[in-house]
């Protein structure tokens, strides 16, 4: 079995996968301070809980926005795996023509997504994800990967307010009845979840109109499912993108 991991800066997303099938996912909180016996152990307890044992995974690739945890997870795979992991990183094979100003610079998780969403989906394609960041990738018809815009994630942008407006407080991100609050809580809930439906479908609309194709839409990231049903853009929602795109990118480099 492979298992796949996608490090990002508030969640590590796991996924295992028995040949082209992903079997389960798991999803822990991001800490950079954790030790690779704490995510090992907390790791073989899920995997016990989901009737998998650890001498069952024999392979793992990974991708990561957090340097100090790319080392942590590497000899996490190392010790309780007997596994070297692949990561993916400038020289690993995609399959992707990276048309972006620096390759260098694009992080490997949206690589890993426009992998997995050609392979998929077929080009022209526009994959959003919305987790710590919201982030847009584009790929064009001829499978090229041109490039995209990142903005801050509904969380990220939901701290910062309740952070720096004092009678403000947190509420839950789901949408109100009508767009119009009239509770502070409703127009709190309002400008994020409706203000952030608006920001993505005047993104995707912008994108369909620079590139000027009429690329699919594909939503995916931990909280793309909060705006999911206020905007029509997307044409599907796959959580497990990225992990597959782990998948596809292992099959290339190591053939199996």
């Amino acid at each position: 079995m492979l298992l796949t991991i996608d490090i990002g800066n508030t969640v590590v997303t796991l996924g295992v996968f028995d040949g082209d099938r992903l079997v389960t996912t798991f999803r822990v909180s991001t800490n950079s301070r954790r030790l690779a016996d704490e995510y090992g152990l907390q790791l073989v307890n899920l995997l016990s809980l989901r009737g998998i044992e650890p001498s069952q995974i024999t392979a793992a690739c990974m991708c990561s926005g957090v340097p100090p945890l790319t080392v942590v997870f590497a000899e996490l795979c190392r010790t309780y795996f007997n596994a070297a992991p692949l990561t993916v990183s400038a020289g690993v094979r995609t399959g992707l023509r990276i048309l972006y100003d620096n390759p260098r610079d694009v992080g490997a998780d949206r690589i890993a997504d426009a992998v997995a969403g050609l392979e998929l989906y077929g080009p022209p394609l526009i994959v959003v994800d919305l987790g710590t960041a919201t982030v847009f990738d584009v790929v064009n018809r001829e499978g090229e990967y041109l490039g995209g815009a990142i903005a801050p994630g509904i969380s990220l942008g939901a701290d910062a307010l309740f952070f720096n407006a004092s009678q403000l407080r947190r509420v839950e991100l789901a949408a109100p009845k009508s767009v119009v609050g009239r509770n502070t809580v409703n127009a709190l809930q309002s400008g994020l979840v409706y203000g952030y439906a608006a920001l993505v479908t005047g993104m995707v609309n912008q994108i369909k109109g620079e590139i000027g194709q009429e690329a699919r839409v594909i939503g995916t990231g931990g909280l793309v499912n909060v705006i999911a049903d206020q905007t029509p853009v997307f044409d599907d929602i796959n959580q497990d993108l990225t992990l597959i795109g782990l998948r596809l990118i292992y099959r290339m480099n190591r053939g199996k």
